[in-house]
């Protein structure tokens, strides 16, 4: 039962276990946090785990993929809480977040900042058990992740910006493990922001009208129509620097079976994609958590047959 100053936002996720299961006490720092949607936490996850791929001999090492995986869920909690704080006057102007915690009065500002100040020192606490290198490298994150909740309010890219702070785990995964850096994480990691730019320019759609209401600017609202278009640029090439990537650490054959199957998922999203149904945008953007998988395994099989 939702309290009296808790409200279930409009774009809460219906029936998840942030509702059926979590004390009522937690439930709106769960909300903050995106706990009943874990796809941010996915996208965040699969750069990193990915580049972790490339560098291992030849199997990833599994305490730093579990060091991963919980550093980029809880970052992308802090970062969701850092967003929410950030956006709180623009989301009580929309029927569609002013039930989130901080609008609505269920989470004071304070509390969303202290909130915001644990999950990021969980995820300081992560990093720091990686190697000098990574530390600094992860730390240097930070300042793109700062700015990002701003740049849709002076740029229709904001995207780019996501993409180059979403995707700072392919960097920092082969950083983990070899203790520096080479042209194979950069090429990643420049596909990564290409990936980025056309899952999020996806997702964004389902916004376009209250973007324009509240005055913020996106890929959607700037591709309008043309959106195919560029999502056949933007996840080309993707394809193209991970074919790269795969090149550039001698993947054997397997490795490019494996990324025509995730280059026809991307076919899929692009060719079924309708950008005036928020429904399927949203089925589509999800996705992309299946094609991480997709990836991942193929990288795997290129480096292991």
């Amino acid at each position: 039962m939702i309290g009296a100053r808790e409200q279930k936002p409009a774009d809460a996720v219906a029936g998840s276990w942030v509702d059926t299961l979590a004390p009522g006490r937690v439930r709106p720092y769960l909300r903050l946090a995106r706990a009943d949607r874990p796809i941010g936490g996915w996208l965040l996850l699969w750069p990193g785990w990915w580049s972790l791929a490339l560098a291992g001999a030849p199997w990833p090492d599994p305490v730093l993929l579990a060091l991963f995986f919980i550093g980029a869920f809880t970052m992308r909690a802090a970062g969701c809480a850092y967003n929410d704080i950030v956006d709180r006057d623009f989301d009580s102007r929309v029927a569609r977040t002013r039930g989130r915690p901080i609008p609505s009065g269920a989470i004071s500002l304070a509390q969303a900042v202290a909130f915001m100040v644990f999950l990021s020192l969980v995820g300081l606490a992560v990093l720091l058990q990686l190697n000098h290198f990574a530390i600094l490298l992860g730390l240097a994150s930070l300042v793109v992740v700062a700015c990002y909740p701003f740049m849709k309010r002076i740029t229709y890219w904001p995207q780019l910006v996501l993409g180059l702070a979403f995707n700072w785990g392919a960097l920092l995964g082969w950083a983990a493990v070899t203790g520096g850096l080479s042209a194979a994480p950069v090429a990643l990691y420049i596909g990564g922001i290409c990936w980025t730019l056309g899952y999020d320019t996806i997702y964004a759609h389902q916004d376009k009208e209250d973007d324009i209401l509240i005055g913020v600017k996106s890929t959607a609202l700037r591709l309008g129509e043309a959106t195919k278009p560029w999502l056949w640029g933007f996840y080309g090439g993707f394809v193209f620097c991970l074919a790269l990537a795969g090149a550039l650490v001698g993947l054997s054959t397997a490795f490019y079976l494996g990324l025509v199957l995730a280059a026809g998922h991307l076919v899929w999203q692009i060719t079924t994609l309708d950008i005036h149904d928020g429904a399927n945008c949203l089925a589509r953007f999800k996705s992309n958590s299946l094609y991480g998988w997709i990836v991942f395994a193929a990288i795997i099989a290129g480096k292991t047959l």
